[in-house]
């Protein structure tokens, strides 16, 4: 057999894939002012938006708008099994209505604007290849040829031995073949995926610095995890890695769910040559469930909805007045200091951020809703209606317009029957009145 190293696996396994230089090149790092923040919400197109990811997006875009900097949207879409027809329409309309429209990326379901596109990571596919090749030439990546079933006997081993599940290790088998094994495979026909080499181990640890979590400690990453699956798409840890490369991102704001990815995510930062950016995480948004603390869920609670505020008639501008609130304390009295002000004026700071998930407080937010003014319109009150806020507004305070509609909608409605009735009447004494004169008239002939 012919001795081959990296580099020739590579061109055997992405013979196609440009250069990451060409990449590096088209997408030149952004000109912006010293201390300009560049920031993105990107949601995965699997259902309705749900108001933790207005949250994040509000927080993005603030901080990025408070420095001149860009905010972004951008679709993640690998996981297409999980992905609902329409989603991303739904998610920039939602953006839309809460005016937090971003300065790049979709703007329909199949529309973008901006130089760093495309904005959907299906349509990005050729360039995490070219990364993957990348690593694959410097030894830091492989084919794997583990079957689904080969990876569940492991899974089971790994149970009954009591240790960590995962590939790594001496778990993980695919790592270990030489390079003329892996063509081989390859050319055999062999199915295969890709996997990232970690150089890290268990035992050490990491320091990180989190913009909201402050100091955070974890293990070193030891995991061989996937980077390119078997349908040529990537897994959101690479594509993101390559993506906030790529498109310049500063600070990746995002649900502490990810914490513990981080150690992860710098070592693919790390290996592929990037900078990182730096990360903060947003504690979840909680409810009060019978005096216990859980995350507002999108089957239980209605409220997790964004359409939900529109059904209900609470302003747009009353919710990200709320949000504000939980993600700043000192926003409250800010807001009440400065009545006329708009919301743009207030200054986010991120290490001011509650590190626990804040609880969800309808009444408030309803309290909010009396002062907050909005841009909307109103239009006429139908009766089945009545009693539902679901409709749009277009006064300064919410719950006085309302109530003076409702008043004046029951003085016209009063008044409305006391002229009738008045009709009535007058109709009921003319015809005696009549009557009484024709008799009169008759008798006296």
């Amino acid at each position: 057999m012919v001795n081959m190293d990296y580099k020739d696996l590579a061109n055997l396994i992405f013979p196609n894939s440009k250069e990451i230089s060409y990449y590096e090149e088209k997408y030149p790092r952004r000109d912006l002012k010293e201390g300009a923040i560049v920031t993105r919400y990107a949601p995965s197109p699997t259902g309705f938006m749900h108001i933790g990811g207005l949250y994040q997006a509000l927080i993005a875009k603030k901080v990025a708008n408070q420095t001149e900097g860009v905010f972004f949207l951008r679709i993640e879409d690998t996981d297409q099994k999980r992905e609902v027809k329409n989603a991303v329409s739904g998610i920039v309309k939602s953006l839309q209505e809460f005016g937090i429209e971003p300065d790049e990326g979709m703007i329909s379901e199949e529309e973008e604007k901006g130089n760093y596109g495309p904005y959907k990571q299906s349509q990005r596919k050729e360039i995490y290849q070219a990364y993957a090749k990348y690593l694959i030439e410097q030894g830091k990546a492989y084919p794997c040829f583990c079957s689904p079933e080969e990876g569940e006997e492991i899974r089971k081993k790994q149970e009954a031995a009591k240790v960590r599940p995962g590939y790594y290790g001496v778990w993980a088998k695919c790592r270990n073949y030489t390079v003329e094994e892996m063509a081989e495979k390859i050319k055999n026909g062999e199915s295969y995926i890709i996997r990232f080499k970690s150089p890290g181990r268990e035992d050490k640890k990491i320091k990180h610095k989190d913009v909201i979590k402050g100091n955070v400690e974890f293990p070193e990453n030891d995991q061989d995890i996937v980077i390119i699956k078997a349908d040529g798409l990537p897994t959101y840890h690479f594509a993101h890695a390559i993506d906030d490369h790529l498109m310049g991102t500063t600070h990746v704001i995002r649900g502490d769910e990810w914490l513990s990815s981080v150690p992860l995510h710098l070592q693919l930062f790390y290996e592929l040559g990037f900078k990182a950016p730096k990360f903060a995480h947003i504690a979840p948004i909680m409810k009060n469930d019978n005096g216990n603390k859980r995350k507002l869920s999108k089957r239980k609670d209605p409220e997790a909805a964004v359409s939900y505020y529109e059904e209900e008639g609470i302003p747009e501008e009353a919710v990200k007045e709320y949000l504000l609130n939980i993600a700043n304390s000192n926003f409250e009295n800010w807001r009440r200091a400065n009545k006329d002000k708009d919301i743009s004026e207030f200054e986010l700071q991120l290490n001011k951020m509650g590190v626990s998930g804040a609880l969800f407080d309808m009444v408030k937010l309803l309290d909010v809703a009396k002062t907050v003014p909005c841009n909307t319109t109103i239009p006429i009150i139908i009766i089945p209606n009545i009693f539902k806020l679901n409709f749009f507004i277009s006064s300064s305070y919410f719950y006085f317009w309302y109530i003076s509609f409702l008043i004046l909608y029951c003085i016209l409605c009063f008044i409305c029957i006391r002229i009738l009735f008045f009709l009535f009447c007058f109709c009921s004494w003319y015809q005696t009145i009549s009557n009484i004169w024709h008799w009169i008239c008759n008798n006296s002939i």
